[in-house]
């Protein structure tokens, strides 16, 4: 006997871990953290296999919900920084790309946790909303609508920051 009820969550490795660690990345940034909490994710898994109950999920949302404290725990232990835009966006001939996904990161910054988690699932994760109620223990439709709402929030905090950063119409311009 195997220890844990179904199937090896850790049968399929390879496809396991570049979902928990673009989760990782997703909330912690990419680099040593993320794959810190990926490690130890894999480490709590292999110790807690026999906990898996294959009735109440799939593998991944298993270690998600492993993740998910890991991730808890490294943002605590962590002093929370602002983004200072104007220092960025600077003459310093940042690319667009690189402002646009620090804009991103700031705007992500501005929402709640929850917010910040069901996006970092959604979008980090590459999960469904199925699979999110999963690893989040809710039902399908209020991940649905929670999400929906996390994304309007997120629009609503880049446009504003969009509108702070909009360098002023000259009076030719505003014709």
């Amino acid at each position: 006997m195997r220890g844990f009820r179904g199937r090896d969550p850790l049968a399929d490795p390879e496809r396991l871990i570049p979902q928990v660690y673009s989760y990782a990345a997703y909330r912690l940034g990419d680099g040593p953290d993320a794959e810190d909490v990926t490690s130890e994710v894999f480490e709590r898994a292999i110790r807690y296999r026999k906990s898996y109950d294959e009735a109440k999920g799939e593998p991944v949302a298993w270690l998600l919900g492993i993740a998910r404290r890991s991730v808890d725990a490294a943002l605590a232990d962590r002093p929370r920084n602002r983004v200072d835009f104007e220092e960025i966006a600077g003459d310093d001939g940042i690319e667009d790309d690189s402002v646009r996904r620090l804009t991103l990161a700031a705007a992500l910054a501005e929402l709640s946790e929850r917010d910040q988690e069901l996006i970092a699932l959604r979008y980090g994760a590459e999960l469904t909303a199925a699979q999110i109620a999963q690893v989040m223990e809710l039902q399908t439709n209020t991940v649905e609508v929670a999400l929906h709402r996390a994304l309007s929030r997120l629009r609503a905090v880049l446009e504003a920051s969009e509108a702070e950063t909009a360098p002023p119409l000259s009076d030719a311009g505003r014709l």
